[in-house]
């Protein structure tokens, strides 16, 4: 099927590995800082801005012949904005304590520096389907490392997951110590960094 074809797979695909918005563009790691304390938060983030790039690029592809150039930043922005308004009052409604936690950076997903890449990379120049895989696929990408780094934080910083004690009380009165340095903000840039050389050394190979 067409929809299914060789060239819509890899845009799909080339956000996860060969494109990754964050692990080989460097994009978007503002948030990727900022949220990934905990488990839970991060998943949120990670899927408000997957349902956000992938609904906002098919949007912006379905108008991209009607758009005067002169003002297309600010009609992606409109779009952007409508979409983050609806989510953050979604999350309001149905996840009131991730959203606390969350705070001013569900809001400021509309100055992603990935989602506004990728409407006007992609969305302007593709049709519907394809702008949606692309978004959906730099969603997903964004959204791994945010899970990678918040475990991590969460596990070490805390001994839990999503809020579950993962580390035994055995290990505590052996005299392991959570490690409070997985709690505080540098931590993040150092593991985002990890997970950067980790991918760079053994998993991506440049054209």
């Amino acid at each position: 099927m067409a929809l299914f074809s060789k060239q819509n797979k890899e845009v799909l695909a080339n956000p996860l590995n060969l494109d990754h918005p964050i692990l080989i563009q460097v994009l978007g790691i503002c948030s990727a800082l900022a949220v990934t304390a905990q488990l839970k938060p991060a998943v949120v983030m990670g899927l408000a801005v997957t349902v956000i790039t992938a609904f906002a690029n098919v949007i912006i592809s379905l108008l991209r012949n009607t758009i005067p150039t002169r003002i297309r930043i600010v009609v992606q922005l409109v779009v952007v904005a409508a979409l983050v308004t609806i989510v953050s009052q979604v999350l309001k409604a149905f996840a009131y304590d991730v959203s606390v936690q969350l705070s001013v950076y569900v809001g400021l997903i509309i100055t992603n520096c990935i989602l506004m890449g990728r409407l006007e990379a992609f969305a302007m120049m593709n049709k519907p389907w394809p702008s949606f895989l692309d978004g959906l696929g730099n969603g997903l990408g964004y959204a791994f490392v945010l899970v990678v780094v918040g475990a991590l934080r969460e596990l070490l910083g805390r001994g839990t997951l999503l809020g579950f004690t993962i580390i035994p009380s055995c290990a505590y009165e052996a005299g392991y110590v959570n490690n409070g340095m997985m709690t505080m903000p540098a931590m993040a840039l150092i593991l985002v960094g990890c997970v950067i050389w980790i991918h760079r050394a053994y998993f991506y190979k440049e054209k």
